[in-house]
């Protein structure tokens, strides 16, 4: 008699991610970027964002975050500006082509919501919600324990 398997939480949830980033990634490549590419337009506010600000958002590492920033300038998606003259500090703002391409990922994002949305009563999709709050708390602790053992 084959044994149960243990229902992993995480398990459950890097399944799922993969297959969204899959999704995300198949998606973008018909408009010649990436997830990567899409969630960095998302966020760039209109008056401009400090890239040092764009690392933490997305979970990229700097070398990462850098390279795709070069391969965005380079496509005409973004343009970077100094902070008043300190070369140290740069903000990143959409072209008029990356405004054109942010709506085409907030529209494909909207849509793959709302067809979640569509599977969940709103009692379920609310318990979605604070199970995913407990997992982020649950990292918190386990990040600040591992810290304060530093």
């Amino acid at each position: 008699m084959e044994q149960e398997q243990p229902l992993f939480i995480d398990f459950l949830i890097r399944h799922a991610w993969h297959r969204v980033s899959r999704m995300y990634n198949n998606t973008a490549s018909t408009e010649g970027m990436t997830m990567s590419v899409g969630f960095i337009l998302m966020i760039v506010e209109k008056s401009g964002t400090p890239s040092t600000q764009l690392g933490p958002k997305m979970g990229m590492e700097p070398t990462s975050l850098s390279r795709t920033l070069n391969n965005m300038e380079s496509s005409g998606l973004i343009e970077r500006k100094e902070f008043s003259g300190d070369k140290r500090k740069v903000n990143i703002f959409l072209t008029k082509k990356g405004v054109t391409k942010r709506k085409l990922v907030k529209n494909f994002i909207l849509d793959f919501n709302q067809k979640i949305e569509s599977k969940f009563k709103d009692r379920d999709l609310q318990g979605f919600m604070n199970v995913m709050n407990a997992v982020d708390l649950a990292i918190e602790d386990v990040e600040t324990k591992k810290n304060n053992e530093l």
